[in-house]
Order: C-alpha cells, then structure tokens, then sequence
C-alpha cells in the first residue's frame, strides 16, 4: 500500500459494484491473449465485475472527453491509467498531468473512488510517476505506482517492445490488487 490509511480515500461508501478501467493499450489488454488482459485477471482476483474501458492509441488529453462514459457505469472505483502515449507523441507534460487531475475530480465528483495507475518510471517517465503520486495524495485517491516495473524491458515479459504479454499482465494484475484489495 503506498501508506495511505482507509478513511483517507474519498468515496469508500458509495453505492456501486463495478470497476471501471479507464486506460490506453495497457489496460485494453493489447499483447495479451483473450481473457489474459489485466483487467480480466483483476477481475477474477476481486470476483467484482470488471468493465474495460481501455483504448489502443488513447491518450490522457483524450480520455478526459470521455471519462463521462466510465460514469455513466455507476461504478464503485475507476482505474485512470494513462500518460505513456502522452508521453511517446510528445503531448506537453502539464497538460496530461491536467487531464488526470480533471479525471480524478469527475471520478469523484460522481462519488466513485478515483484509482491513479502509474505505468512507471522506463524512458523517462519519472515525472509521470511523481506528478500522478501527488495528484493521488493532494485528493484523497488510490495511488498504484509503477505497474511496468520488473516487467517492462524483460523479453519473457513482454509481446513486444512496450506492451506485455499474458505472464507480464498477470504480474501487473496482481500489482494492482495489492494496493486497491483493502479499499474493496
């Protein structure tokens, strides 16, 4: 757990029953065979229903547009996964940061608890962490740090050069497990 205490969180009363994962080609499931996706594995680790919202391609500063499609699910907790293609099409680095922000006050706003996934610190993407981390801190979210940890670069992990395979999505499943199990 990334040292948050249970009654930090906003929205752990609410109503709903699904999880929505709300992310680019990672949490889509892209490199990994049907049913191997994290969120599919993730769903079977909670036994909660689990709704992918996930697109190739998609980036943060595109997402924002349609966060209104992972509430109109009436769910219990969002995952907000995004930045790696912000960051590989050079999107400016403040307005990402912005798009997540604006996600995580929608999220909450609609009385979900707001879940920031972090890809992790490869090529870069340090700032990526650290922006998101205080994003999570300064509004009472779940923070997730570094889900390509230990998988990205590692050749048994991985379908190809950015994306994992089923092995390097279980490990990633069970990543964010870890740190969202105590607030289910």
């Amino acid at each position: 757990m990334t040292g948050k205490r249970k009654a930090e969180i906003k929205n752990l009363d609410n109503a709903g029953q699904s999880i929505v994962i709300f992310g680019d080609s990672l949490s889509y499931g892209y490199g990994a065979p049907r049913g191997k996706s994290y969120p599919d594995l993730l769903a079977k680790k909670t036994n909660r229903s689990i709704i992918n919202l996930g697109r190739n391609g998609e980036t943060a500063i595109g997402a924002v547009r349609r966060i209104e499609e992972a509430l109109e699910e009436n769910p219990y907790m969002v995952l907000i996964e995004f930045g790696g293609n912000d960051f590989m099409r050079g999107v400016n680095f403040d307005q990402t940061v912005q798009a997540v922000s604006d996600m995580v006050d929608k999220v909450q706003a609609a009385g979900a608890v707001a879940v920031v996934v972090d890809t992790g610190g490869y090529y870069g993407m340090k700032k990526y962490s650290k922006a998101y981390k205080k994003i999570a801190e300064e509004k009472e979210a779940v923070f997730v740090e570094g889900i390509l940890d230990g998988v990205f670069g590692k050749k048994d992990l991985m379908s190809d050069q950015i994306h994992p395979n089923a092995q390097g999505y279980e490990m990633i499943a069970e990543k964010i497990y870890q740190e969202i199990k105590d607030y289910l």
